[in-house]
């Protein structure tokens, strides 16, 4: 038997079952085939193409400006580097808010030319229609609700959503849709712990939690975040594992350094 039919594929049900068997699900971002490899062969249970690599692989300052054309290339990339974790893919924006025709065709381009597993959009009511569409055309669906970064002007600020009554009991509601809906999770994203946790109890598919406290049936953390190549970045959520920015400028250091001197390449370096 060879090692790759010994891998168990993640799917969207093994997520369902997660959560049925109280197991936390782990989810990261990946954005090209040599990180998705390395996320992959960590063991995380599910890989995010997030709309977040317009900030970190192309230096935005928004996830607005990023195409589907572009998210179809990184989850190229990352579908090419994956064995076993479920890859999810975000719809960018302007690619199904306004009309569910174009969020199909959208999220069968996502499938079709991305490879991608799933596909995440942002929003509740707002976008049921759309959300109705896709699933019915037999693709799944990851809600994410609470902070969504594609609505950051309408918002005006990424500080944590749904401390006012109305806005929990909508976010709470917009939980049980999406269920209803066919989504087979979601993702809450900065929002009060205790909301957070009252969502998760209130539905049956699993909840992904992202500076939305413990009792989410799952996390997701961007990864360049998470191994610490960002220095800019350190909002109360995230836990670094990592300082790769001061590792990977001080190898580069030492590389002009080496170089500089005539220590690279030794004679053992040449051929």
């Amino acid at each position: 038997m060879s090692v790759h039919s010994e891998i168990k594929k993640i799917t969207t049900e093994t997520l369902r079952k997660m959560k049925f068997d109280k197991e936390k699900i782990t989810m990261l971002t990946a954005y090209d085939f040599t990180t998705a490899k390395m996320v992959d062969a960590g063991g995380v249970d599910s890989i995010l193409i997030g709309d977040s690599a317009a900030n970190v692989m192309a230096g935005h300052e928004t996830t607005l400006p990023i195409t589907l054309d572009q998210m179809i290339y990184h989850t190229q990339c990352v579908v090419r580097g994956v064995e076993r974790a479920l890859v999810v893919a975000d719809l960018p924006f302007g690619t199904y808010q306004s009309n569910p025709e174009k969020a199909l065709e959208s999220a069968v381009r996502m499938m079709k030319e991305g490879g991608a597993h799933a596909i995440k959009i942002e929003g509740g009511k707002e976008i049921e229609e759309s959300i109705r569409k896709i699933v019915n055309a037999g693709i799944p669906v990851c809600g994410h609700l609470g902070l969504t970064p594609q609505s950051i002007y309408q918002f005006g600020t990424y500080k944590v959503r749904a401390k006012e009554d109305a806005e929990a009991e909508k976010l709470i509601a917009d939980c049980k849709l999406l269920e209803e809906l066919g989504c087979f999770a979601v993702v809450l994203e900065k929002i009060p712990a205790a909301l957070a946790k009252k969502a998760s109890e209130s539905i049956s598919i699993p909840t992904i939690g992202i500076g939305a406290g413990p009792d989410c049936d799952g996390q997701v953390l961007v990864y360049h975040d998470m191994v610490g190549m960002n220095q800019g970045f350190s909002p109360k959520f995230l836990r670094r594992y990592l300082d790769l920015y001061s590792e990977i400028t001080g190898a580069v250091s030492q590389y002009v350094k080496d170089v500089k001197s005539s220590d690279f390449p030794n004679d053992k370096e040449s051929y």
